[in-house]
């Protein structure tokens, strides 16, 4: 299943990312927000519980979540921006990080790093990650997700290309994927077109 959250602030703001004029300082304020937006909607479905509570007029119950744990886990380094600001929502919510990298010859993407909650079995995950282009990272992730016991996993990210979609649907059809826009293909060189460029070196200025 994918969802693509077409709130008219949403696409402004994937708008303003896209631009070339947009700045670092911008840009990454851009993707702290839109993902906040996209948690939003990621999120929908968590079980709330009643609650009994005082306000200071009177006593009431009241819809508060149920206490099933979540995590967060960012695809490096891009993705780190993205749980960042989701934490905020979920601050109760563990953080993980999987490092990979995509050969720049075979785009295929190469493992470097994978530190998750002990407990990751027992959460229902939210992997983040600004562009799923090729698929072959998010797809690596997931499956290094799966091995470590994760039952529940949501893909969020802010661009998406029909190719990364579908292999995400081939190899994980469980999954469902969060999105603030998916664009029509790819290019030559694995890039989303049209685009918004590199999200990670626009997030942290490296190019």
């Amino acid at each position: 299943m994918v969802t693509v959250v077409s709130h008219p602030l949403v696409q402004h703001k994937l708008s303003l990312m896209r631009d070339v004029q947009t700045g670092v300082k911008e840009f990454r304020e851009l993707a702290a927000e839109l993902s906040l937006l996209l948690a939003y909607e990621a999120m929908r479905d968590l079980e709330t519980v009643p609650t009994r509570l005082h306000t200071p007029i009177e006593e009431g119950e009241f819809p508060m979540l149920s206490g099933k744990k979540l995590a967060l886990v960012a695809i490096l380094r891009a993705g780190l921006v993205m749980t960042d600001a989701i934490v905020q929502l979920v601050p109760a919510a563990k953080v993980g990080h999987i490092g990979l990298y995509r050969d720049p010859a075979t785009l295929q993407p190469v493992a470097y790093y994978n530190k998750l909650p002990t407990d990751i079995a027992e959460r229902r995950v939210f992997l983040t990650d600004p562009m799923l282009a090729t698929g072959g990272s998010a797809s690596a992730a997931i499956g290094f997700l799966k091995e470590a016991g994760a039952q529940t996993i949501k893909l969020m990210c802010i661009l998406a290309a029909p190719e990364g979609i579908a292999v995400i649907q081939r190899d994980h059809p469980e999954v469902e994927i969060v999105v603030a826009a998916i664009d029509p293909r790819l290019n030559d060189h694995g890039y989303i077109v049209p685009g918004l460029g590199d999200a990670g070196d626009r997030i942290y200025g490296t190019k």
